[in-house]
């Protein structure tokens, strides 16, 4: 075991995985990995592939991926070296996305506006541990709670990045915000994606994310050749949505702010046009807050009330609206994407 001192916490690192590892729930891994660690594991090709999955404790297809890939491997050298992070196992126990007591671990990486506390601390040091080794790319595994399609995300339009994305799939999302998200800090040393898996527990959100993961360490290199339009479908955020703290919304009291549509999900990767109705509201204060990538104000860009109806002003495209209203309070309403053309000539974007 190897320790790399952060202060008053110790990141440990470990050349092998715990016993039981193959076998255990998303909701008992805290029994055997009950605080932050690396595993690096060997393969034939010495250049790393990182994969972080459970930063959010109810999205547990990314640890049955990777359990599904430690399986195959059981009895083999990997294609090339893995490494390992299981992020939130405490909130894993509870099935929460993160615990009330804690940060959002995917909100915690070098680049956030969170205040420096144990969590970025030891984010900061796994990306100088992963800094130091040669890393081929990194992935970062999730699940939604509204009813979206499987998607890649990427923080650069660089070209590797296109390439590592479309091995999911067709359909991209390139945003920068929010800040201090894993793929978004790996991003600046390493090809970096996040994949968004569907619902939880879906068998073949699990078999998409191992197939890709199992894809990329098979992976020798990047092609030369460019991503293009017609390779894949990408859109880029314009817009991150959220509840204003003062208001209050549900989806079944109409004594609030901001009655929303149990059908509100349906929008999802949907392009709406204006005059679309998000809710109702009593009141005469737009009750969503829209920030922009540079984190500024754009609610009214976006959003207006006519006749007690909260609507879309412009043509847009939602993403990871949910029924959840923990899950709205804790992260975000929802984002506004539109579509991006990829430049024949740039070799990446911003």
């Amino acid at each position: 075991m190897k320790s790399i001192s952060t202060g008053n916490y110790e990141l440990k690192q470990f050349d092998r995985l715990p016993d039981g590892i193959l076998d255990v729930s998303a909701e008992g891994l805290h029994s055997l990995i009950p605080e932050p660690a690396l595993f690096h594991l060997p393969g034939k090709r010495a250049d790393t592939l990182f994969v972080s999955v459970l930063l959010h404790g109810n999205e547990s297809t990314g640890f049955l991926a990777v359990q599904k890939l430690l399986q195959k491997y059981h009895d083999q050298v990997l294609p090339r070296g893995l490494t390992l992070f299981f992020g939130n196992t405490l909130a894993a126990q509870a099935n929460q996305r993160r615990l009330d007591n804690q940060p959002d671990f995917n909100r915690i990486w070098p680049g956030t506006v969170l205040p420096d506390s144990p969590e970025t601390r030891w984010a900061k040091q796994i990306c100088e541990v992963l800094r130091q080794r040669q890393v081929f790319a990194s992935i970062d595994v999730h699940n939604n709670t509204g009813l979206n399609p499987h998607y890649a995300c990427v923080n650069k339009l660089d070209n590797e990045f296109l390439h590592l994305g479309s091995l999911f799939g067709r359909l991209l999302v390139y945003f920068t915000l929010p800040k201090g998200i894993q793929s978004g800090a790996f991003a600046e040393f390493c090809p970096a994606v996040t994949l968004e898996c569907g619902h939880p527990g879906q068998p073949h959100g699990t078999e998409h994310a191992f197939e890709f993961i199992d894809s990329c360490l098979h992976l020798s290199e990047f092609p030369n050749q460019r991503v293009t339009n017609h390779d894949v479908d990408i859109f880029h955020t314009v817009a991150q949505v959220t509840v204003a703290d003062e208001a209050t919304f549900s989806f079944s009291n109409d004594q609030v702010d901001l009655r929303l549509s149990h059908a509100l999900e349906n929008l999802n990767f949907n392009e709406v046009a204006p005059g679309t109705v998000i809710g109702k509201t009593r009141s005469s204060q737009i009750p969503v807050l829209a920030k922009d990538n540079f984190g500024q104000l754009v609610t009214e860009r976006f959003f207006a009330i006519k006749d007690q109806q909260l609507q879309l002003t412009r043509h847009t495209m939602p993403s990871m609206l949910t029924l959840d209203e923990r899950v709205i309070r804790q992260d975000c309403f929802c984002y506004l994407m539109e579509r991006l053309e990829i430049s024949p000539i740039s070799e990446s974007g911003a």
